[in-house]
This record gives structure tokens, C-alpha cells and sequence, in this order.
């Protein structure tokens, strides 16, 4: 089943007028990764609500998560308005695959793109790195609209002050004007292409790391490729997706009527329900009181990530698994409606 773990909230503080840092009490054995997020749910008036949340801190230091408070979002305005030190939160145990492995020895170049917001996971990985790859450099370059816009920007200047050497923190602003005309404006694939030109030797990164609006991203990652760096080498962290919701499937008259057998098994478990096609896997699970894992709905998180092992599925959107994961029968079951009579699949539980 979905896990859920009551956590303390021992400290709450703003980092820019509209987002709070969040301190939580984990409890033991609640480790995580840099870059990874924490799955939280909450009632309101009846309806469960989850919300995925980037963790800020590096592991082994106090568990936090920074929350932006998006206009009508009733999780995020409840977090920045009417959550308390002392309150108990329910999240789900780390998940995600936003970073790389750390070598002590190593000597990397690490490149980061963070947008709004979007440097909640890659401040996390900032942290890390730096601290537990001493032979390694970063460089961030971090858009928003304005100064006043920038969320941590009180750790970011400590961290620079701590690592002078090791790293390079450029601020790309939209509404105000900096010394520098480079670092004014929207960072898309022209702007990329300036900084790789003047600022960023590009032949040197190792690994890039990108997180923020869809549309930044994904021009980004086109002008990361366009100036040789491989495919492989890019990282980027989506929680939120620019694209419309799919629009409910209207099956072909000759499988309208009929339902697909699907065996869920769930951390050992199997259930065999009875579906229709006009349904994503999840929606089915859920509709038949599996706790099947889920956060965003969106097919950006991966947490409700599955592998079919019989039958066939078409998964009509996805943003968060890799190529190699797809051929290797995975899913996302937000985004799978059933091609097939029978399928079995088993939810994938080592985030």
C-alpha cells in the first residue's frame, strides 16, 4: 500500500514573501537522496489532496521542503498561511531519481538550471555535492521574474562564501535590470547559447541538471544537446506539466464492451479487478480500494510508476521515465489506459 508517516513540523520560515521553508521531524529510517521529493496529502472539505514537495536539504541535515504558494492551489496556500510548528503532516517516504551518484574522488563539473521555484531540488544537490565531492565544481544559473522572486537566497550567497572557489552563482532576472545586459532577460535557447558563448565552457560540464517551467526546460536541454553535450549527461525535474489534460478516450465499438482483466500486485500482493478501457490503470485501482501509489496525476513524478508484465498498455503521456525504463515494460499508470483482455502488472516500489 501507499505509505503514509506522520511528521512534526518543528520550524516554519518564509524564504521570499509567497513560499515557506518547512522543517519536519523524520522519523527513523525516513533517509533520502539529494534531489528527491516527499509525496503529502491532505483533507480539505472531503477530498484528498496530494502534493509533491522537492526536499531543500541535503541528506543528513534537517529535513526540509520548500512550498511556493501557487495562486488557487489550496495545498500549497495552506501550507504558507494556516500550517503551525508543532502540526503533523502525512508524506510518503523520498522519492525520485533527480540526481547522480556521488564519488568522493570524483571531479566533476556539475551545471544546474533552476527556474522559480525549481531550485528547491537542485539547492538539495548543491548541498550535497559540494560537501561530499570536494574534488568538484558547480555552476547555477537561476532564473526569475525579479530580486525579490529569488527563494534562498540567503543560503545560496552562504554557499558561495563557503565554496568560493568551487562555485559560480549566476541570477538571470526578467523585470530588473542587472550590470550585466547577459544576465537580463528569459533564459531559452538564445539566451543559453549567449552564456555558453560568454560565461559557461560548455566542453567542460559533466553532468546538467535542469528545474523549472516545462517550456524553459525543454529549451534548455535543446541547447544543451545543440552545443555537444550527450543526451545522457542531462537531468531535468518536472512536477508540473504545460500540457492539457488528456481528453476521456472514446473506445472503438469493438472493445466498448469489453473489460480488461488487470492483476495488480502491490508490495507482494496480488488483486485481479475488472476494468474498462475507457479508464487509466490508476483510476481502476483506486475505483476498486487499492492503495495504489500516486501524486501528481500529471505522468511528470513517477511515483505511480508500474511494470507491465502480460498484456499491453498505451501510456499517452509521460515526463519522468527514461527511454530504457519504457522498453523495459514501465509505466505510468496515470497515464495507461488497457490495449489488451488481460494484463498484470506490479508497482514499482524502490524509489
Amino acid at each position: 500500500m501507499a505509505r503514509f508517516h506522520d511528521l512534526t513540523v518543528t520550524d516554519i520560515r518564509k524564504t521570499i514573501r509567497d513560499a515557506v521553508v518547512v522543517t519536519l521531524d523524520a522519523p527513523d529510517g525516513f533517509d533520502w537522496t539529494q534531489g528527491q521529493y516527499l509525496t503529502f496529502r491532505r483533507d480539505f472539505d472531503g477530498t484528498e489532496l496530494r502534493r509533491s514537495y522537492s526536499i531543500c536539504a541535503a541528506p543528513g541535515e534537517p529535513l526540509q521542503v520548500g512550498i511556493k504558494r501557487v495562486e488557487g492551489g489550496a495545498f500549497s496556500g495552506w501550507a504558507n498561511t494556516e500550517l503551525a510548528v508543532g502540526d503533523t503532516v502525512q508524506a510518503m517516504p523520498p522519492m525520485g531519481r533527480f540526481h547522480a551518484a556521488i564519488a568522493p574522488d570524483a571531479e566533476r563539473h556539475y551545471l544546474l538550471f533552476a527556474g522559480g521555484s525549481g531550485i528547491t531540488p537542485i539547492l538539495s544537490i548543491l548541498r550535497t555535492v559540494l560537501d561530499r565531492e570536494p574534488g568538484s565544481r558547480a555552476t547555477l544559473i537561476y532564473a526569475n521574474r525579479a530580486v525579490n522572486t529569488i527563494m534562498f537566497r540567503d543560503e545560496l550567497d552562504d554557499l558561495k562564501s563557503r565554496y568560493l572557489a568551487r562555485l559560480a552563482v549566476v541570477h538571470i532576472l526578467e523585470q530588473d535590470a542587472q550590470d550585466i545586459d547577459l544576465f537580463t532577460g528569459r533564459v531559452d535557447g538564445e539566451k543559453c547559447a549567449a552564456l555558453f558563448r560568454q560565461w559557461v565552457a560548455i566542453d567542460t560540464v559533466d553532468l546538467a541538471f535542469i528545474c523549472g517551467p516545462e517550456p524553459m526546460m525543454l529549451a534548455i536541454a535543446a541547447a544543451l544537446k545543440d552545443h555537444g553535450l550527450p543526451e545522457d549527461a542531462i537531468r531535468f525535474e518536472l512536477f508540473a506539466s504545460g500540457q492539457p489534460g488528456r481528453v476521456a478516450q472514446r473506445p472503438r465499438a469493438d472493445v466498448a464492451a469489453k473489460p480488461t482483466e488487470v492483476a495488480i500486485t502491490l508490495e507482494g500482493a496480488t488483486e485481479t479487478i475488472s476494468m474498462d478501457r475507457d479508464q487509466t490503470i490508476l483510476e481502476a485501482a483506486l475505483a476498486a480500494g487499492i492503495d495504489a501509489p500516486f501524486a501528481c496525476k500529471a505522468g511528470v513524478c513517477s511515483t505511480c510508476m508500474c511494470r507491465v508484465t502480460e498484456g499491453e498498455v498505451e501510456m499517452v503521456q509521460n515526463h519522468a521515465l527514461e527511454d530504457y525504463e519504457v522498453e523495459g515494460g514501465y509505466v505510468l499508470s496515470c497515464q495507461s489506459y488497457p490495449l489488451s483482455d488481460r494484463i498484470a502488472l506490479e508497482y514499482y516500489t524502490g524509489h
